[in-house]
This record gives C-alpha cells, structure tokens and sequence, in this order.
C-alpha cells in the first residue's frame, strides 16, 4: 500500500499540493492530493505563503511563494505552482526541515544545517543582511557542529546540537533568542548558554516565542508574551529562558507553538494550551487570552497523540479522529463553513459533499459569532468533492502537521513509523553514555589506535553536560518530574557503565575521559543552574572510578567540590537531599572520597615534617565539602546515615599539631583562615580527647593569669589586700567529705572552678601532684551517688542509677554536684559513675530514643519494643494501656497524664507511637526536668564550651569513665625504669611473672594503686606508662607515688616475697603520707 497525503487550507500561492484545472484559493476540506511523491512523504513544513515536503527517503520538495527564494529553487515566477525537487540535495539524504515566514532550513543525515530564503532580520544566520538567499547554504557557524534539530519562528531560528548545546538567531525584538538581551536582530548563531546542562529533548517555535523541553519534562519559554503565549501568569517579554514552574509534574512530553499560542501534550495523553484565543485556538470555548497553561476540557477522556499548531489554528489527533480548533476563514481546520472552532471538532474526512446547516450543528463546537465571510476566491471541484474516502485509506500510521494557514494528514505505508509524538524520536534526541559504545571501548588494549567514529562519541558525550546529564535516565518515564525528591537517576545503571570505564586499557580513551570529564563537566557547572536535571551529575559523577584516586584531587575531587560548595542555596538543598536519599554504600563512598584526599595529604613527606596540613584550595573546597556531608549524616540525630566514626581520621593528631592549630584557631576565629579546628568532625576520639586537655589547660592558665591580674591591681589601691591563692584549692575532711566539699564550691564562682584543682585532705601532709585528686573525685563521687542520700536512684537491673523524681534535696544540690561532675573531667580524672549513656546525650543536645531506656529499664524498653511491634489491630484489647504512667512516691502512686486527659485515652493500633514517645519523654525528659536542668548548668559552667560540643555522647561518656579495654601486654611494653632496674633484673622478670598471673580483679586493684584509677584512658593502654624504680631495703612494701606513676619496689630477695608484699600493698589504695 502507498502512503497518502491529504491537504487543506489556504492556498492562493499553491503552496498546496492539490491538482486542479481551476485556480484555487482556498481548500475547505481535507483534499487528498494526487502529487506522484505525495505516497512518500515523511514530514511536511509550512510557512506563510510555502511548503516543504521531505520524502521518506530524505528528497526535499517544496511549492507555493518563492518571493525571496525560501523554495531554494528556481522558479519561472515568484510563484512554483507545483512541488518540485531541491536540486542543492540531490545528492545528500535530509532528516529535517523547517519554515518560517519567508524563510527556510534542513538539516542533513550528517547534521549540518542548511538555510535559505530572507535574512532581512539575520534568520539565516549567514550575515547576509538585506539580501535573500535563493539556494540551500550550509550555516557556516555551525558547520563542525552536529545539528539534531531546528526550529523556525516569523523572523528567528534555533538548532539545538548533538551534545545538548542550543543556538539561536535572527530577529530579537522580543527576545526570543533567549540571550538575555533585547536586540533587533542577531545575524550569526549565537549560543544560549543560560540553558547549559540541560538535556533538552525538544525545541519549539512561535512566531516571536521559543521552547525548549528537557528529557524529564522541565519546559523553558521566552520572547513574545503579549497575550500569555509563555504561560508565566502575565504579559511581559522575556529574553531569558523562563521556567515554567506549573507544568514541572504534569509531564510534558512535546510542544508545538502557534503565532502567539502554546499548546504542551503529555504523557497521559493530555493537552494544555496556553496564549492568544481569539479565535478560539487554544480550544477552552473562549476567545479569552490564557496566561497560564490550561488543560483542554474537551479533550479529557481521550488520549492525544499528536498535536501540530498553524498560525492560529490547532490540530489533535485522538485515536482514529482528527480534531481542529481555532481560526479557519482560510479553511484550514477542514470544516467547512466553519469561521472558527472554540473547542476541538472533528475533521470530516468522508462526507459526500459540503455539509448542511443541520450537519454542522451537529458538529461538537461552540456556535461561533463569526459567519463564514464572503469572498470573491474559487474553490474548486476539489475541495468539494463527492467521492467517499474508503476506510482502508486510513490504514496505517497518520501524522498530522500544521503551519501558517495550513494543515495537513499524511498515511505512511511503513508501519513501523511510530507517530506517537509522546514518544521522542531517537535520532533526534542528544547523545548519552551507552553502554554498548563503552563495550567498544574494552576490547582497544593500551596502545591500539581507537577509531575516530568512538573517539567522537566519547569526546561529544563525555565533554557535555547535558549528555551526562541525560544518561541513565529510570525506565518506563519514572524520571520525569525530576525535582527535590526524584533524582530521575538510574544508579545502578550508572554504576554498571562506570564499572566497564574502570575497567579500559587504552589510554588514547582513559585519557580522553577524564580530561573531559573534570575540564568540560565540573568546571562548567554554573552557581545557579536552570534546572534540577542539571544538578544530576553530583549524582553520577562519584561513580567515576578516578574520584577514588586521591592523587588526581586538584583536577577532579577539588575542582568537583567546588562546584558543590559554590551552587546556590537552594540547587544546594536539591543536591543534598538527593544524597542523604541514597543507599548508605554511596552515601559512605562519597564521604570517603573527599576525606582519602585529606588522608592522601596528610601523608606527605612536608606535612609528616612540620606536622602541619597546607590548605590548597583543593583541599579548603574538599574539607568544606565533607563538612556539608557531616551535617547531611546527622541531619536527623536519631538516624545518621552512617557513624561519625566514617568521618574520623585516624590517628589524627599524630600528622597534625593540633595543640598549635588550636591555639591559633582560638586567636584567629573570626577570620577566614582555615584551621583543622573548623573541620573538627573529623577528629578521632584520641584527637578529640586531646585537644579537650589542651583547652583545660588554656583555661586554666587564663583563670591563673585574670586571677593574679586581679591581684596586682588590688595590691595597688589597697597594699594590705591579701594574696588569693592561684589553683582552686579544697581542703576537705574524710569523714565529712561531701560537706566540705560542697561548702567551699558553693562559695566559687566559675571564674574560680577554672583554675587548677589542689586536694589537701586533713591530717594528711602529701602535696598534691595529682595523685590526691584522684582518690578525692573517686571518694567524693562514690558518696555523692550512693542511693541513700535520695537524689539518685538505682536501677535494680541494670544497676545504672538516674535522678530521682522526687528527691529530697534542693535543685542547688544537683548544680553544685554537675559542677563537681565537671571539676572532674575538667581535671583530667577518669572516674567510674555508672550513669547511663542517655546523660551524656542530653548534655550534648542528642535526642532522647526508646533504645535509652534499655540502659535503666530493660523490661520495659522490651515491653514498649513489643507494642510498637504489634501487628494486629486489637491493641486496646491486648495491652489495656491509656495515655498515663503510675509511679510509687512514699509508698503511694501517683497518676502523671502524658498528655491532656491522658487517662481517659486508650492505647490504639493508630496511636501506640505516639504513646511510646511520650512515655520515653517523660521518663527521660519531664519527670526529672528540674534536677537535670540544674545538674547540666552546674556541669556546664565548668566544662561548657566549644570544645565539649565536639563529642559524640558515647565517646564523652569514654572519656568520662574510661573503658575496661585491657592490653597488659602493651601495660608491660610502656612501663620505664629507673634507678638501676632493667628488663633483665630478677626482680623485674620476677614481677611481670607475677603480676600476669595475677585475676583481672587483682590487676584492676593494682592499676588503682599506682595511678588512681582502674579504668583504662580512651586513647587506651598505651596511655598509660608507668615507672618501676629500684628501693635497696627489701624490708619495705612496695610504694605507689600515685601523681607520677611510679612504682618502688624492692630488691627482694625471691619471687615468693615479692608476690607477699605486692599483694598485700595493692589492698591499701586510701590515705596519703610523705615516703
């Protein structure tokens, strides 16, 4: 079967192909034209007075005016009455074409485009000026591009390239060149670069607007705007591409434009018009302008598959029917007797001959005010024809095409021709990364010679950003919408196309790609990209196996860092809810990729040297980058993405100095200097552990130098001021330890708390060096917490204790104990108090969760597990619970609702969360709101600070407590000695023979008599180095000198009476005397 064309419309310069022996103006009805090339064509394009017909195997015809030579032929008059061949492509196959008033372009198999017609406004984009141009020319600006498409307006044209890249010229009055400026014209193609990086699938043209359409619907409009045709809600030019904001989720899938309309159809088959209606060509039953796109009523239950727009008519096609709207005095909605159509109607194709008054009332449209003029113009017997279209005609794909006052229906006999314009056209569609040409690429060793057709698709592919961009879109049309929270990024496609890259040998191609990739991809990200789709390549780019390689950090992780830090606000967010979204593998993968350059950097011979990092601005950019990450992960304090300890860098401050870069970072914090200090989520807990002893020590050399400032100017006004003592000094009663002690903090300010802290017991005569501290803080504290004093309780399985709820004592009291709770960290001592792990989270700010409550009530964090985990619906009736706790105060209970009238709300299948939260809050929270608060401030005022603010809870509470993590072999390996021992002495051989033999319990005593403390420091056992030193007289037990570490021991005589006097002397760890 042969393809068949029919045609309607005007037609007073022939430019339709209808054979007739009358003149004819005007054809009124779908005419099926005779033209011998009419059973081929593929595409057709109408300006305002001519026609281009492309045939399937890419000839170009063309008919009607050639005034200024836009047929590209030669004609006898300005006239060519019929169709005839465009010698200039003889010999080349045409893929498309395109008309504007008087002008017109093609684009060949091999993407150059050609132009010809009038360049009065520079719409050839040759610079030719006032003249025309009767003969096809190839557009020299673009000559070495590769044109995939072309679009015309009244005076202007666009072509958007193979690697994404759009150009535009011509008349810009409107600005419907889209280049940010208004002028009259443009004469060579100019690129439109506010577009960059985004992978436009589609590009439109009215008579004074352009349109351009992402791969995932995102729609850009600009220039004329007079009646609305932009859909920007006004009337007002634009000469920059303008975001149509309210079409992002409809999913917009092609575009067609009219003189001063839009009509958009999607995916689902719907159509939204926009524009001038006056006569009724946007198809709302109105002749009212629509400033914003409005979906077409009449067409709500059909499925549109294609829609073409002329000068101010529209045609649809919907299913087996073709429906026309708008303006057709010309004829050219193929309704006869029809002045305009204000909603879709249905083009008759097999009527026996005009249709009657009743007929046409028939006709599903609006009655339109306007008859159908009068005119002295012929019709001939062709446009009223009395032959009935046998339905067989009409098998076979139609398509359906308008222009100027023109419309046309073609029936192609390939039947594989897709003619759903929902469906992009492929060969038109900008390349993307392949995964059949990356195979290519594998089987090239190193130093084979690529061929050039691959080395092309590379070099277009992987230097555009709009092609990476538009690669691995998701499958069936799940990327459309792509906004905050749809990527629209298949990155498992993505993963598997990077894996085949990694794998190359060549390095012609390896080469290739990464220069593209970190020249042409991250350094051409603009600050404030158009569109979200152009953000995609944060998301693929990671993926890249190269951005593992720290070495290429100043090229590519830097550079791509950069990017990221420099985007706006918003395209930021976008961005890093796209990666907070990812699985934690990538999430984790991206963190490591910035922070193996820091490592990589770290490594470096000058920076081992000088223990100090050089901030490159690579690496400023990486850092603030992984800083961003930080706060993606913890974004959510209950649910980190992943640990903090992915961020850490391990052993940390032993590259770095960090006791001079913190010192620095405090006399330099308002600058923007960059210090390890800014970036301190990457410090270990080691790290941290140390700088918070040096800001101890900072502190407390700047009480000790306020305090004797202070004393300095009092001596001058008054001499007989007596001298305050520069450490915070305590003397306290063993019997009346807590007394004591909380009396004399009480009378301290805080300023006081910072200095050092000095222990006198009474009647003992040590000075204390810091063995005295230890054993007050782990006497004080032992009593302080004992459950008998009320303000603290025990738990009785777990043994952890808490606050009271009702205590005995004043909210003072928990301030003066937060604050000796303080003193002890601050003083550097680690002390066992079994407060759980949810203390040290409210200190630091961290959420309360249901898990905390395992630390104090097992049983009942499992009962609460079991709730929530409930699955049937019958709560009410299994659990019997209402919103309200019961507790036990002076042997009565007490009701406490946990939210208003809690006791009259019962636990349901659709509330029990709620309940779970509540409970967990006020057993956490409110019921010990109070003592908390007072015990925190206490806390807080001596420990408060930045640097407190740097721990996680669990590495505060190590820090605190210490750990049980013992290593006697390392103990052993640290330990020095003096006064004549050495590791071959019998009784040093002796007494690690003993001491190794000796059970854990009598180990963790022995560690408590020579140091203070039997937990083990959080930097671990090689923290702790002790001292052995030799004593003649074998009579004496060995001596701890607790402040130093330091161990007497005797020259005994034999293993036995060193194991006696050992064991017997780690029973004594109270009391102090001069030895």
């Amino acid at each position: 079967m042969n393809s068949k064309m029919f045609c309607w419309g005007n037609a007073t310069h022939h430019e339709l192909c209808i054979e007739s022996t009358d003149t004819l103006d005007l054809v009124i009805k779908p005419t099926l034209s005779k033209w011998r090339e009419s059973n081929h064509i593929k595409a057709v394009a109408a300006g305002e007075f001519h026609t281009l017909y492309l045939t399937n195997v890419g000839h170009l015809y063309s008919c009607g005016s050639n005034e200024v030579g836009q047929l590209g032929r030669h004609t006898k008059d300005t006239d060519g009455k019929n169709p005839a061949l465009v010698e200039t492509f003889k010999g080349c196959t045409l893929t498309s074409i395109a008309c504007g008033i008087q002008h017109s372009m093609a684009v060949d198999e091999w993407g150059q485009p050609f132009s010809w017609g009038s360049d009065s406004m520079g719409q050839l984009g040759s610079n030719l000026g006032p003249h025309a141009q009767d003969k096809p020319k190839i557009i020299k600006f673009l000559a070495t591009k590769n044109v995939i498409q072309i679009a015309c307006g009244a005076y202007h044209s666009v072509a958007l390239t193979n690697n994404g890249d759009l150009y535009s010229w011509g008349a810009n009055s409107y600005g419907q060149c889209g280049l940010g400026t208004i002028t009259n014209k443009e004469t060579t193609p100019q690129p439109i670069t506010s577009l960059l990086g985004v992978p436009i699938a589609l590009i439109a043209c009215g008579s004074n607007h352009t349109f351009v359409l992402s791969k995932s619907g995102a729609v850009f409009g600009w220039g004329k705007n007079s009646h609305g045709q932009l859909g920007l809600q006004d009337r007002e030019n634009r000469c920059y591409p303008a975001h149509l904001k309210t079409l992002r989720n409809v999913k917009v899938c092609h575009i067609t434009c009219g003189e001063d309309f839009t009509a958009f159809l999607t995916l689902d088959g719907g159509v939204f018009t926009c524009g001038a209606g006056e006569y009724g060509q946007t198809g709302h039953g109105t002749t009212k302008d629509e400033l914003v796109p409005r979906k077409v009523m009449e067409l709500m239950g059909s499925t549109v598959t294609q829609v073409a727009c002329g000068r101010r008519h529209a045609l649809c096609r919907v299913g087996e029917r073709v429906l026309a709207c708008g303006y057709g005095a010309r004829g050219q909605l193929g309704c006869p007797h029809m002045a305009c159509a204000l909603v879709p109607t249905p083009v008759p194709f097999n009527s026996h001959d005009e249709p009657t008054e009743n007929a046409e009332l028939k006709q599903p449209r609006k009655k339109s005010k306007h008859e159908y003029p009068s005119t002295s113009a012929k019709s001939s017997g062709a446009g009223r024809s009395t032959a009935r279209f046998s339905p067989d005609m009409f098998n076979g794909p139609i398509r359906v095409f308008a222009g100027g006052d023109h419309s046309f229906l073609v029936i192609n006999s390939d039947k594989t021709i897709s003619v759903d314009l929902r469906v992009p056209e492929f060969k038109k569609q900008i390349l993307t990364l392949n995964l059949a040409k990356l195979a290519a690429c594998e089987v090239f060793k190193d130093d084979d010679v690529v061929n050039q057709d691959l080395l092309a698709y590379l070099e277009t592919v992987f230097g555009s950003l709009a092609c990476v961009n538009g690669s691995f879109l998701m499958a069936n049309d799940a990327h459309f919408g792509c906004n905050t929270k749809v990527p629209g990024v298949d990155l498992k496609k993505a993963e598997e196309a990077f894996t085949l890259i990694s794998r190359f040998e060549n390095t012609t191609i390896k080469d290739l790609i990464f220069w593209h990739l970190s020249e042409h991809i991250i350094k051409r990200m603009k600050v404030s990209p158009p569109d979200a789709e152009v953000l995609r390549m944060f998301l693929i780019l990671p993926l890249y196996h190269e951005m593992r390689n720290p070495r290429r950090h100043p090229e590519l992780q830097g550079p791509f860092a950069e990017a990221f830090n420099k985007l706006t606000t918003q395209a930021q967010r976008i961005v890093t809810t796209w990666w907070d979204a990812q699985h934690t593998d990538y999430f984790e993968m991206l963190v490591d990729i910035f922070k193996s350059v820091i490592v990589y950097e770290l490594m470096q011979p000058v920076v081992r040297a000088n223990k100090k990092i050089y901030f490159t601005h690579s690496v400023v950019q990486i850092l603030n980058a992984l800083s961003s990450l930080n706060k993606i992960n913890f974004a959510n304090p209950k649910k980190p993405k992943i640990p903090a300890e992915c961020f850490y860098i391990e052993d940390l401050s032993n590259h770095v100095d960090i006791a001079s870069d913190y010192i620095n970072w405090l006399s330099d914090r308002d600058s923007s200097h960059p210090h390890m200090c800014n970036y301190a989520f990457l410090f270990d807990v080691q790290c941290k552990s140390l700088l918070l002893k040096i800001d101890q020590q900072v502190q407390m050399q700047m009480a000790v130098s306020r305090a004797a400032t202070q004393m300095f100017a009092r001596l001058l006004m008054d001499p007989t001021y007596e001298w305050r003592d520069q450490f915070l000094s305590l003397t306290v009663s063993r019997n009346h330890l807590v007394r004591d002690t909380m009396l004399q903090i009480s009378n301290h300010d805080s300023s006081q708390l910072k200095k050092p802290l000095r222990v006198e017991f009474v009647g003992e005569e040590a000075e204390d060096a810091g063995g005295v501290r230890k054993e007050f803080f782990l006497l004080l504290l032992k009593e302080i917490f004992d459950p008998v004093y009320g303000m603290f309780k025990q738990s009785e399985e777990t043994n952890m204790i808490w606050f009271s709820n009702n205590p005995f004592e004043d909210d003072v009291m928990y301030y003066l104990i937060g604050a000796i709770y303080g003193l002890a960290i601050y003083n550097s001592i680690i002390i066992y108090v079994p407060f759980p792990l949810v203390l040290y989270k409210k200190i630091l700010g961290e959420a309360v969760m249901m898990d905390d409550i395992s630390d104090l009530y097992p049983t009942l964090a499992n009962s609460l597990k079991s709730l929530l985990e409930y699955p049937d619906e019958d709560v009410e009736e299994v659990f019997d619970l209402c919103f309200a706790v019961n507790s036990v105060v002076f042997d009565q209970i007490q009701v406490h609702a946990l939210k208003e009238n809690g006791e009259n709300i019962s636990v349901t299948h659709e509330n029990k969360s709620e309940y779970v939260d509540l409970y967990v809050d006020f057993l956490l929270n409110k019921s010990v709101e109070n003592q908390f608060k007072a015990f925190n401030q206490g806390f807080q005022k001596v420990c408060g600070g930045d640097i407190i603010k740097l721990f996680r809870s669990h590495e505060l509470m190590s820090v605190v407590i210490g750990n049980e993590d013992y290593d006697w072999d390392l103990f052993e390996s640290n330990c020095e000695y003096k006064n004549g021992y050495t590791t071959s002495d019998p009784q040093v051989r002796w007494f690690w023979e003993v001491f190794h033999d000796l059970p854990l319990e009598d180990k963790k005593k022995f560690l408590l008599f020579l140091t203070g403390s039997d937990r083990v420091p959080i930097q671990g056992m090689r923290d702790i180095k002790i001292r052995i030193q030799a004593v003649a007289d074998d009579r004496y037990f060995p001596v701890a000198h607790t402040c130093f570490n330091l161990l007497d021991l005797p020259r005994y005589k034999t293993k036995e009476r060193l194991k006696y006097h050992l064991l017997q002397a780690i029973q004594q760890t109270q009391g102090f005397s001069l030895v």
